[in-house]
């Protein structure tokens, strides 16, 4: 009876911390370069019960394993395990921002072992000298000329270097190439990642790597092209999170019923079985 308490109350949890997952990929719907986290819910390992004594308990066939005898196993509720990104590329959204840039997908190798795609992001620096990444393309130039995202953090060329413009009238290529006065200053830095799944979330858009991650420019099968006056949405579908997100409550509240059916049964053991007459 205790063990279907714990089993129980285990769904409880894994249903509301996916709930709170799918609200957050909700919430940020509109969040430009957003990308929705999956959940994995996973049981945890089997118990194997034996029997000390073999003749009060029937036994499998009368199989004898160690000088015990098996009776079954016993499942010991859900989890979950993990929430990974999602690094599909989402829908542009056109600004008429000279800042605003979007970076396209193009053909990106396959991992032979995992067969996960590989993903490409814009690089920037934050302020320890940090290499980050992202696919917001929410750009600004701050007080000193460089181009920056929001937080302040730098966007970096092919080289690593902070760009620096002297304003906002500036064109890009589809090769990252940016033109100011007809002068090349430098081409937009980009990133790959062979296993996205393998990076950190930062929130606000933003991953890290424990090692800075390769420049895409010349590696080989890496395709991309960029886009000015356009971001990169979300890549969440609203619908379908809507859907699993009612899916979930109805889970937690399947649990939520059978928990209340434990608590009846034992109140019932308690004061109606156990109870001697005088």
């Amino acid at each position: 009876m205790f063990r279907g308490f714990y089993t129980v109350g285990s769904g409880m949890i894994a249903q509301q911390r996916r709930t709170e997952m799918l609200a957050n990929n909700i919430a940020n719907a509109n969040t430009p370069g957003f990308k929705a986290e999956q959940s994995s819910i996973r049981s945890f390992p089997e118990m194997f019960m034996s029997s000390l004594n073999a003749q009060r308990i029937p036994t499998q066939k009368g199989i004898q394993l160690n000088g015990l005898s098996p009776v079954g196993e016993l499942s010991t509720g859900v989890y979950m395990q993990e929430t990974m990104p999602l690094f599909t590329q989402g829908s542009l959204r056109e600004t008429g921002m000279t800042t605003d840039i979007a970076l396209l997908d193009g053909s990106l190798p396959i991992d032979a072992e995992t067969g996960e795609q590989g993903a490409v992001f814009f690089r920037l620096e934050n302020e320890n000298g940090n290499e980050l990444y992202t696919k917001n393309g929410n750009f600004t130039i701050d007080a000193a000329g460089y181009l920056t995202n929001p937080m302040g953090y730098y966007v970096l060329d092919t080289n690593g270097q902070r760009i620096q413009l002297q304003n906002d009238d500036f064109s890009i290529s589809d090769a990252g190439d940016i033109m100011q006065n007809g002068t090349a200053v430098a081409t937009l830095g980009v990133s790959f990642a062979e296993q996205p799944g393998a990076l950190l979330k930062q929130g606000n858009g933003l991953f890290t790597s424990d090692a800075n991650l390769p420049e895409a420019q010349n590696l080989a099968g890496v395709g991309y092209s960029f886009q000015q006056g356009f971001l990169e949405g979300s890549n969440v579908d609203a619908a379908k999170s809507m859907t699993d997100m009612l899916a979930a409550y109805r889970a937690f509240e399947a649990n939520q019923k059978i928990l209340q059916a434990y608590d009846r049964s034992m109140e019932k053991a308690v004061n109606e079985i156990g109870r001697v007459n005088g």
